[in-house]
């Protein structure tokens, strides 16, 4: 059973369908509809219809390569009603769900069932019921869960850690005097007032109808905290206590500080900087924090309702969970951000179920693939108090290249050769699973 018929329970379905096995899909619409959608369709588009970039050397791009070589369903589907869309990939939306759900319905091994479920099934299973997840089906969790449930509302953005000018940063921790473990931007009273104004001046995201703007007082969106008064930020994210300017002996009026992301230093989130400012007005606004006039944003901060599970304290390095090790779980509710992510997660789960199914071997992918980092963003155990966070494929969730070239774009471009070479052999085991049928 495949619970859910958006991007990741068609592409998991497609998956297991592949390999021989009949599938029971599960999809709530028309019983339950939900705010979000328009249609019966499968694979519904809700929001965009685009799939991000399709340039070779990007993450994204990196991510529909690999997907691509493994039998994608979604990238079938995207590749076929493409519309022009300078270096993005962007579909025709009505016709990719018309391509995707005429190719599973076409299976003669695939029976749809448009119910409701209020509980998971007793046999072999994927959930991928997707960020709103039913209210029934979300009690149920809960029950089975408990704790690792998480009501998700705040990305921060991050950006390149090469982007960063290091002249006009230091480093160092609150009340940490040996710590480098932070990069602080530290900012002058000026420099400050100009950044609230900017940010009280922005223009934002409009919320879909169905999304009430009720935020938790401890993960306020930065232009909310900026409306509330002048020195609002000045006395929480951006407070200077215990940080000492090295290069001037004292304390800045305010700072902004960045936390990396990886271990390699290669990308930084903003913290504090949830936000629901658009896209444009975040380059631009943020760019205003001294140190960060040039930076590249890898991720741009968003704030939106999503359900989601605390995947790495709940399941194993299959994405099975340990209290249930018959219900895998995909796409957003396991801790991945976006349509092509949500497919790529779907497409893994389905082959490792199927491997599975049919007692065959077969480990997640190599984590220098993207592929294999999603899988391995999912299933990383965090330290203790580390908040987990769902992510869209950055470079910043693949490990840096060896002693890798100082240019930019060549470091990209040497990640992701490895990744295209070290996903092969994966590749090759996991055509053994498939039975591809025409």
């Amino acid at each position: 059973m495949v619970i859910g018929g958006g991007l990741a329970g068609c592409e998991a379905a497609w998956q297991l369908l592949r390999a021989g096995l009949a599938v029971e899909l599960v999809e709530a619409r028309p019983a339950a509809l939900s705010p979000a959608h328009r249609t019966l369709l499968l694979g519904e588009l809700v929001c965009s219809n685009s799939l991000r970039s399709d340039a070779p050397h990007t993450a994204p791009g990196l991510l529909k390569q690999e997907m691509r070589r493994a039998g994608s369903l979604m990238l079938e589907a995207a590749d076929a009603t493409r519309v022009p869309a300078g270096s993005a990939l962007a579909v025709d939306r009505e016709a990719f769900a018309w391509h995707i759900t005429s190719r599973l319905l076409m299976h003669p091994e695939l029976q749809l069932r448009r119910r409701e479920l209020d509980r998971l099934p007793d046999r072999p299973a994927i959930l991928s019921s997707g960020p709103l997840t039913s209210p029934a089906l979300f009690a149920e969790l809960r029950r089975m869960v408990g704790q690792g449930l998480h009501f998700y509302d705040a990305i921060a953005p991050i950006v390149e850690g090469c982007s960063i000018d290091r002249e006009r940063v230091f480093l160092g921790a609150r009340r940490e005097p040996d710590s480098r473990d932070y990069v602080n931007c530290p900012m002058t009273r000026e420099q400050y007032d100009a950044l609230v104004q900017a940010l009280r001046d922005a223009r934002q995201v409009v919320p879909h109808g169905f999304e009430e703007p009720r935020y938790f007082e401890g993960c306020l969106p930065v232009e909310v905290m900026a409306s509330r008064g002048d020195d609002v930020l000045a006395f929480g994210p951006l407070r200077p206590v215990g940080l000492v300017d090295p290069r001037t002996g004292r304390r800045p009026f305010a700072v902004v500080q960045l936390r990396a992301e990886d271990d390699a230093g290669s990308c930084f989130n903003m913290v504090g900087f949830q936000t629901r400012l658009l896209q444009a007005e975040q380059r631009r606004v943020f760019r205003l924090i001294p140190g960060l006039q040039g930076a590249r944003f890898l991720r741009y901060g968003s704030i939106h309702r999503n359900s989601y599970l605390d995947s790495p304290r709940l399941v194993d390095a299959s994405v099975c969970l340990r209290g249930a090790p018959h219900v895998a779980l995909a796409g957003q509710l396991a801790g991945v951000e976006g349509y092509l992510e949500s497919a790529a997660l779907g497409l893994v789960v389905g082959l490792l179920v199927a491997a599975r199914v049919r007692r065959l071997q077969l480990e997640p992918p190599p984590a220098s693939s993207a592929l294999g980092a999603l899988v391995s963003h999912v299933t990383r155990p965090r330290a203790t108090g580390e908040r987990f966070e769902p992510s869209n494929i950055t470079f910043g969730l693949l490990p840096p290249p060896p002693r890798g070239p100082r240019d930019r774009r060549q470091r990209r471009e040497a990640v992701c050769a490895r990744a295209l070479e070290q996903i092969e052999p994966w590749l090759a085991q996991a055509r053994q699973v498939l039975e591809v049928h025409p």
